[in-house]
């Protein structure tokens, strides 16, 4: 099916429409921050490949990659008015929407393979998180998994008191900022598409991401250091406006709901790959220096990270926290 859907979704890129439609078809812009290379990136073509397949033309969507339509900040207000139809943050970003409870999935080591997250993100628990978001107009479709983080800086981040002092940038999560203080370092919240430039100047020292972010943005390029740390999760939400996504005529919806369930199981078979490969391709480069964590190493960071579950039972609560811990198959050290 993979060989399949990268073939459509490149044939579509070229392809030209045989023959005019008789009433103008429904444009879907889906706005995303990442590289067209990366996996959100693929898995938004093969949507757009699928989309207009399954309408039969009655849907036109159009894609806007690396912020080229609105930025972090700007995105989710932007769906929020219909300014936007779709599209794909991290779900570390939805705390401006006052939905605080997904930044519980940012706790380190909460979710650090991908059977966890899978089982997280399958799990009933998920029904009433996503009841929230509609509250705010938001209706949430699919959940992208894009693997664990890695961390790069301009000095090796071997054990924890190497983050002392650092500026490191973070997404906007209550949870990131916590475990960055809890390491020592200073948390700077900053938009996806304004990180290079900071990593840089200068402006910030370092960030955690997923290899094939690393890669397709050139973060590599202008970091020394890579630690592959595998401390956190990068999930990413499919989001719709819920008012409009409601109003669609009920064909159109579930064409685009098969759409929504072929890319979404394109991108988790493809996410897990490109993520060994764009590692494997950052070391090839020469460019910065790897560093795999030993085990003593890892437990080490465990041990400094620990504290932050237990500070972050104020913000959501032990019994919420304890049932995430359930759903995910997690065992806490402290």
């Amino acid at each position: 099916m993979r060989q399949w859907l990268i073939a459509a979704a490149a044939a579509a890129i070229i392809a030209v429409p045989s023959a005019v439609l008789a009433q103008d078809p429904i444009v879907i812009k889906f706005s995303h921050v990442v590289s067209p290379d990366a996996p959100k990136g693929k898995a938004s073509v093969v949507f757009k490949t699928l989309a207009e397949k399954y309408t039969n033309g009655k849907v036109k969507v159009e894609l806007y990659p690396n912020s080229s339509l609105y930025k972090d900040k700007e995105e989710l207000e932007a769906l929020q008015l219909g300014s936007v139809q779709i599209l794909a943050p991290s779900i570390s970003k939805f705390g401006p929407l006052g939905v605080k409870e997904f930044d519980i999935f940012d706790l380190p080591y909460l979710m650090s393979d991908d059977a966890r997250a899978r089982q997280m993100f399958a799990s009933p628990m998920m029904a009433d998180l996503n009841k929230k978001l509609e509250a705010k107009g938001v209706e949430p479709l699919a959940y992208w998994d894009n693997g664990a983080h890695v961390y790069t800086c301009n000095k090796p981040l071997i054990n924890p008191e190497d983050f002392r002092g650092l500026k490191m940038r973070i997404q906007g999560s209550k949870v990131l900022d916590a475990v960055a203080r809890e390491l020592g370092a200073i948390p700077q919240i900053m938009g996806f598409g304004e990180l290079y430039q900071a990593l840089q100047t200068g402006v910030v020292d370092g960030e955690d991401n997923v290899p094939s972010n690393v890669l397709t943005q050139k973060f590599y390029e202008v970091q020394k250091n890579l630690t592959v740390s595998y401390h956190g999760r990068l999930t990413y939400a499919l989001i719709t406006n819920k008012k409009w996504w409601d109003g669609l005529p009920a064909d159109v919806r579930a064409g685009l709901e098969k759409a929504v369930k072929e890319s979404t199981e394109f991108f988790n078979e493809t996410a897990a790959k490109d993520n060994a490969d764009a590692l494997a391709k950052i070391r090839a480069s020469g460019k910065i220096q790897v560093h795999d964590q030993t085990p003593a190493e890892k437990q080490a960071w465990i041990a400094k990270l620990m504290p932050v579950h237990k500070e972050m039972q104020s913000r959501f609560g032990k019994e919420f926290i304890e049932k995430i811990y359930a759903a995910s198959g997690f065992t806490p050290s402290y």
